[in-house]
């Protein structure tokens, strides 16, 4: 059996998204501050992350990964090889091939060998790919400044800046201790 949860509140009231920081909104006292910072930004990202997934998928019938993939294509003019993609996407080499694939199929994305070693497969957009990634681009700008549109522009720059101090604080903290794990 599928529990079924109420869509509104008992007075009627939308009732609040369930998300990964509710718990430990709840019971503040329970979660140390870092906790409760790591749990807020997770959930933020997650809800961003939804909307355009949802966006993408109903403007354009296509999916994250392959505008993600495209986008890295698109600051590239000569084109990258898989390896390279998935290192920048920061996923396997696997998962990238099955979307270049796709991509591939549906004329957006060409294959060659690299000059280098014939083994190696280097990919670029079409120019159909370019027209579709540029259209895409565009409306994704429009989406994310939507989701900001709540914040005043000194608050998104204070943002920025504190989000830049973490990201520097993160990056201190994860440092590889020897050379096999540097990037």
């Amino acid at each position: 059996m599928v529990a079924s949860f109420p869509a509104t509140s008992a007075a009627g009231d939308p009732a609040p998204a369930l998300d990964r920081e509710t718990k430990a909104t709840e019971r503040p006292g329970d979660h140390k501050d870092e906790l409760r910072l790591w749990l807020r930004m997770l959930t933020c990202s997650t809800m961003i992350e939804r909307e355009i997934r949802r966006a993408l998928r109903e403007e354009f019938r296509t999916t994250l990964p392959r505008f993600d993939l495209m986008a890295q294509l698109e600051k590239s003019a000569t084109g990258m090889t898989v390896g390279e993609v998935s290192q920048r996407l920061m996923v396997s080499n696997g998962n990238v091939t099955t979307v270049v694939a796709g991509l591939v199929e549906d004329g957006l994305v060409d294959k060659r060998p690299a000059a280098h070693d014939r083994r190696v497969q280097v990919i670029s957009l079409t120019a159909l790919g370019r027209r579709q990634f540029k259209a895409m681009a565009e409306r994704h700008e429009e989406w994310i400044a939507n989701l900001f549109a709540g914040l005043a522009p000194d608050e998104l720059a204070g943002l920025m800046r504190l989000l830049g101090t973490t990201k520097a604080s993160i990056q201190r903290a994860v440092r590889p201790t020897n050379s096999e794990d540097a990037p």
